[in-house]
């Protein structure tokens, strides 16, 4: 059902994207919290990187792009980076060893930054960055992962069935802003999803 009401979705949430969420833009920088909220919810994909379990990188940092979603496009989404993910993936079979992962999620890849002139690296194009763990959700959570995934990137519901697929979500243990001069903000999990984004 999901898959067939895809693009219905998604039409709705570009919508209502244009109707509000855009307009209200980035939250002022001393609010990191909601920055963060902002910015995940922004973004379509984000860097994951793993500790490699394969030579000869074994235990090296390995970075690779996913394409992720804390919800479907509208004003606000759950903060919970959810992914569509198989074991055939390199960096699944990294977080299979050790679930342990950093993401990274940047405005560079939205409009923002290139109509304000930032270039990636200005901390004014702000980037947010999380550790923590990479888990399979649970049915009952599967189907919201799978609604807030498949209505951004309505592609995955055409994904090879015998690859195995399976919902996940980033479990937050730390973040870090990136959205001004003067260095990281550090905000607690229970700021990031205790305040209204």
């Amino acid at each position: 059902i999901v898959a067939t009401m895809g693009p219905v979705l998604l039409s709705w949430g570009l919508l209502a994207l244009l109707a509000g969420a855009g307009a209200a833009g980035i939250p002022p920088h001393e609010d990191a919290a909601r920055v963060a909220r902002y910015v995940v919810h922004q973004c379509d994909w984000g860097a994951l990187a793993t500790l490699s379990a394969r030579e000869p990188l074994r235990g090296r940092p390995f970075a690779n792009v996913f394409s992720l979603s804390d919800g479907p496009p509208g004003p606000r989404g759950s903060g919970v980076p959810y992914f569509y993910l198989t074991a055939l993936e390199v960096s699944v079979q990294d977080l299979q060893v050790d679930a342990n992962a950093s993401l990274t999620v940047s405005l560079a890849q939205t409009p923002y930054c290139k109509k304000k002139g930032y270039d990636p690296q200005n901390p004014l194009c702000a980037h947010i960055i999380f550790s923590g763990t990479v888990d399979k959700v649970n049915d009952t959570e599967a189907v919201f992962a799978k609604l807030a995934l498949f209505s951004r990137h309505p592609e995955m519901a055409s994904w090879p069935r015998d690859h195995n697929w399976f919902f996940a979500k980033f479990n937050i243990t730390n973040i870090w802003v990136l959205d001004y001069f003067g260095g990281l903000k550090t905000v607690t999990p229970q700021e990031y999803y205790n305040v209204t984004p």
